[in-house]
């Protein structure tokens, strides 16, 4: 027996362990670490680095005003999110697969090109956070920072052929520096902590830009690739045979679901609350992310501002190895072909190489390609919320009234917001809201 042991794979000793806890033959604490993985890929999607440039605005902007809107925003996310997972628990497929298997074959082939594209905006605004992370740290040109963030994030994606857990522990490890390091930074600015309490709990907009920014903020959260993906990732990582087991993996799920996501989401609460406590006071016009790291350094030390870069790198190459999958995954879901990873991340790449070769501002590009997901994100929602509230698709794990009607509302809400995003981006007059220029968080 012991000759097998050490045969398996990582993988394959991480799948052999959760159906021992299934089949309740371990039950020691430890064992609830077996079943983390998922949500923890997932939450990348909530601290790429679009979330960067808005939350540093809403913080040097506004101080700690519109804390609130991060937290609405992170419970709308968690649900959408364990949507997902269940729906690829329930099922064995995932969002992509089941709209190809429901839908009719010409709004597959729409869907698929929606999300197609959208995938590609999601990996060129993390593709090129990374690089601007890369090329700051180091003093590097943007083209070699982006050369270097394509090495290594290829490097990430190969450890995939081992398997989910080889992907999983790397992505955890990267979640983890972006963690430590905004923890760092709040020990590194003065932070006013019951004005900061006040702002994540009690809502209010100090002006009409602030609701602008508000809008950015909440509007584009939930990521379409994000909602794709961890159905995915559910799907066959521990088939379940019974409803019972089921029931176990929906319970393990949810609680993954809501401790990572509450870790991404404090996260942002501590990106602008860094933010409030180093450039609000003084420089509140800081709004971009290489103007924050050249600001932080005579403010705050090369520490602080290097701390802050580690996190973008961190940030940047988690969410282009995340989104390199979930394009991968889209693409086989709804029309069955695959292509070598390595392959789909080069071609990924190109449009950023692209945009950097014609001399569009970095940044501003990260703030566009946020626009295309607009666009997108309804394709996903939707879906989602029709499939697992439908009782012929999930049997008994349909959603309840209650999480069916909080499910709606989120995707009126979102889309909603999205709507207002689209509008004021457009330069489109709206009463009692400024014009468009504001940043949009990923």
């Amino acid at each position: 027996m012991d000759s097998v042991k050490v045969q398996l794979g990582l993988t394959e000793r991480t799948t052999q362990a959760i159906g021992e806890v299934l089949a309740g033959r371990r039950t020691s604490g430890r064992a609830n670490l077996l079943f983390a993985g998922p949500a923890v890929i997932a939450s990348i999607a909530y601290m790429d680095p679009g979330n960067f440039a808005t939350n540093l605005q809403a913080g040097a902007r506004f101080g700690y005003a519109l804390l609130w809107v991060v937290l609405g925003a992170n419970v709308v996310a968690m649900l959408f999110q364990a949507l997902s997972a269940k729906l690829g628990i329930v099922t064995n497929r995932n969002l992509a697969e089941m709209c190809r298997e429901q839908f009719p074959a010409p709004l597959v082939y729409a869907m698929w090109g929606i999300s197609e594209i959208a995938a590609t905006a999601t990996d060129l605004a993390e593709f090129l956070g990374g690089a601007i992370g890369l090329s700051l740290l180091f003093h590097l040109p943007l083209l070699a920072g982006m050369v270097v963030t394509g090495f290594i994030t290829c490097a990430i994606l190969m450890a995939e052929k081992g398997g989910f857990r080889p992907i999983e522990l790397i992505i955890g490890c990267l979640v983890a520096a972006i963690a430590l390091s905004y923890l760092a930074e709040l020990f590194m600015v003065h932070i006013a902590w019951g004005a900061a309490a006040r702002g994540t709990f009690v809502p209010r907009l100090p002006n009409g830009e602030a609701l602008t920014v508000a809008v950015g903020m909440f509007g584009a959260t939930v990521m379409p690739h994000a909602i794709y993906l961890h159905s995915g990732l559910m799907q066959n990582r521990a088939p379940a045979c019974t409803d019972a087991d089921r029931r176990k993996l929906l319970r393990f799920s949810n609680l993954e679901v809501m401790i990572a996501l509450t870790l991404a989401g404090l996260v942002n609460m501590a990106m602008v609350v860094m933010a409030s406590g180093a450039f609000h006071a003084g420089h509140p016009d800081v709004g971009d992310i290489e103007t924050a790291y050249h600001t932080l350094t005579p403010l705050l030390g090369a520490g602080a501002a290097g701390v802050f870069l580690i996190a973008l790198l961190a940030s940047g190459v988690s969410s282009s190895v995340v989104g390199t999958m979930a394009g991968q995954m889209i693409m086989q879901g709804f029309v069955g072909f695959r292509i070598p990873i390595w392959l789909r991340r080069i071609a990924t790449m190109v449009p950023a190489f692209v945009v950097v070769a014609f001399g569009v501002n970095a940044t501003d590009a990260l703030v566009y390609s946020q626009v295309v997901l607009s666009f997108a994100l309804p394709v996903p929602m939707i879906a989602l919320v029709i499939f697992t509230c439908r009782r012929d698709i999930m049997g008994p794990f349909a959603n309840n009234r209650l999480v069916s009607v909080a499910a709606i509302l989120g995707t009126v809400v979102i889309l909603f917001l999205n709507t207002i995003l689209l509008l004021q981006t457009f330069g489109v007059s709206i009463p009692g809201l400024p014009g468009a220029g504001s940043r949009m968080s990923a």
